[in-house]
């Protein structure tokens, strides 16, 4: 069984070492084993577990629903309903978060164009454009 320090890790997933010890702390990132010494010891188990927690986070998963999707798995076949009610929870919120994204987007690109026909105006010596007009175009 290939086992991890908490330097390797921290640097596989790009967190520091402190939350890793967070998420230990709050029940997410459960049975770290330790040396003799007290230092952590992560196996392959535990990486799996910090790819979904990674991923989750990504979500905008608060901690308190990792830690409720988590006990619900230990009991998986008796929580399975519950399972699928969070995870279609979530994905709700990653798809109005995914909306607000791509509205966000298509404003800093009118953005863009209004302020590059700005310097493209300035150098060629004509009038300004108006941001009336590019308030509702697609580009």
């Amino acid at each position: 069984m290939k086992t991890y320090t908490i330097k390797e890790v921290s640097k596989m997933f790009n967190l520091p070492a402190s939350t890793l010890r967070y998420y230990e702390d709050m029940g997410i990132l459960t049975n770290v084993g330790r040396t003799e010494s007290g230092q952590r010891i992560y196996t392959d188990g535990h990486i799996n577990r910090l790819r979904t927690i990674c991923c989750f986070k990504g979500t905008g998963m608060s901690i308190a629903k990792l830690q409720t999707f988590f006990s619900y798995e230990e009991k998986e076949t008796g929580c399975v309903d519950a399972i699928l009610d969070l995870l279609n929870e979530q994905k709700a919120e990653v798809t109005a978060q995914i909306e607000k994204m791509q509205k966000d987007l298509k404003h800093v690109e009118r953005k863009l164009h209004y302020y590059s026909d700005i310097k493209t105006a300035q150098e060629a010596g004509t009038p300004l454009p108006d941001w009336a007009d590019y308030r509702d175009k697609e580009f």
